[in-house]
């Protein structure tokens, strides 16, 4: 299709199979609703054992062992706590992150131009990736720190039910510093991940269309395009992981009633950098590569579905 706009003008809405207009970004936030809400409330076992083995080392050594004790503690229904806050959390981020990734990534283009967006394209890639997760952290934030409320206090001293623990948070936010007090080490972890989950994506995506499959990206069946997907997405997430999993953690201790009122340098300088960038990180790797590659590949199935071609390409 053409890459000009309906005036004539070259215009990055109109370089896909089909234009990003309104119906196209709403498409993409319901894809990116999907693709996170879903996967992150599947996994929350998982995203238990990990929050406990950040919180308390000592007592949750790894990842099979924290679920065997959390079980014996308090049933299977104990791995699957703070599931609500999980689903409402993550598909709010995800609708903002890759819908607004959309837009973001287009505008951006549109401002730098033709030639500078194709010479600069990481650099766009980088930049849409940051502003679409800075405005989604701002709506999973308070769901976030329910979640990890939940998932990390011991059995009987916290609500579990999402509403009862939601009224909880309202109700001693000056103590959990509920709705937005954990917003700074959200994006300090969320938006480094995103960089690297969007920009990782697309390069490893732009390297099999050059290197691997070298016809037209249109000429591949869908299977074959998801497959690339769902590989570009495992090995970007696992780079995310990495990247982001200091900051996980200190999300996780802030959720700590020892860790009440002390700042982020003193909460690190207490646990130790080094504890904190690799306690859990293999589970969090394994969990986020997975994710991350059954994210992209919801996602671009729900577009392909849609018409709307797989993300992506040379």
């Amino acid at each position: 299709m053409s890459h000009l706009a309906p005036s004539g003008k070259w215009d990055a809405r109109y370089l896909g199979p089909v234009p990003h207009d309104t119906s196209y970004y709403a498409k993409c936030m319901l894809g990116g609703v999907l693709a996170c809400g879903l996967t992150h409330a599947g996994i929350t076992p998982l995203d238990v054992a990990k929050c406990n083995m950040q919180v308390n080392p000592a007592k949750y050594t790894g990842s099979i062992s924290a679920l065997k004790t959390i079980v014996a503690e308090e049933g299977t229904r104990g791995v699957w706590k703070g599931v609500g806050p999980t689903l409402v959390g993550y598909s709010l981020q995800g609708m903002f992150k890759y819908g607004l990734y959309e837009i973001f990534k287009d505008q951006y283009m549109n401002l730098a131009g033709e030639e500078a967006s194709a010479k600069y394209k990481e650099a766009i890639w980088l930049a849409g990736s940051a502003s679409a997760e800075f405005f989604a952290d701002i709506a999973l934030c308070p769901l976030e720190m329910t979640k990890v409320k939940v998932q990390t206090s011991p059995a009987g001293t916290f609500p579990v039910p999402f509403g009862a623990a939601w009224a909880e948070m309202s109700r001693t936010k000056i103590e959990t510093r509920f709705p937005f007090g954990s917003i700074i080490p959200l994006w300090s972890r969320q938006i480094p991940y995103t960089m690297a989950k969007f920009f990782c994506f697309e390069k490893i995506v732009q390297q099999f269309y050059t290197h691997v499959f070298t016809e037209p990206k249109e000429t591949y069946s869908k299977p074959t395009q998801l497959g690339v997907t769902f590989t570009s997405g495992y090995l970007s997430g696992v780079v995310c992981a990495v990247v982001s999993h200091p900051a996980d953690s200190l999300v996780s201790q802030l959720g700590k009633p020892q860790n009440k009122g002390k700042s982020l340098g003193t909460i690190v300088g207490e646990v130790g950098f080094g504890t904190l960038a690799t306690k859990g990180l293999f589970t969090r790797v394994v969990m986020i590569g997975t994710l991350t590659g059954f994210q992209w590949w919801i996602y671009d199935t729900f577009k392909a579905t849609m018409g709307m071609g797989t993300t992506g390409g040379k």
